[in-house]
């Protein structure tokens, strides 16, 4: 049985490939016990943001980011992009089963829920 983390952007799950990094570890752990939900807000016209109400590990670097990434911001903020931007973030993953007009459904018509889980799944 394969432990997968699962992301939700209001009741739709999304597909998300996610980094092999001490900040995607730290985050499988924050929720390993219970699903986090995260009320986010729109920022920039391009990007949701919310608080994890943690800090996690952070390595920024400057990065362009595209629809589908989804990144650490300050170290404590995650931050899903409908739109591009570039600026200093720790990569945790990227949704790999929307496009770019599904993640602009989903993400750019007002503020949005998003619920992190970790659960097993048989492969």
């Amino acid at each position: 049985m394969e432990q997968t983390l699962h992301l939700f952007i209001n009741d739709t799950e999304v597909k998300a490939a996610w980094e092999k990094n001490e900040a995607v570890r730290a985050l499988t752990d924050l929720v390993s016990s219970k699903a986090l939900t995260v009320p986010m807000s729109m920022y920039g016209g391009f990007e949701q943001i919310g608080s994890l109400g943690a800090h996690l590990p952070a390595n920024d670097s400057q990065i362009k980011t595209k629809a589908g990434d989804i990144v650490l911001y300050a170290g404590n903020q995650i931050v899903l992009f409908y739109g591009s931007n570039t600026w200093a973030y720790t990569r945790l993953g990227s949704i790999v089963d929307q496009t770019e007009a599904d993640l602009t459904r989903l993400l750019g018509n007002g503020n949005v829920t998003i619920t992190l889980s970790y659960k097993g799944e048989t492969p």
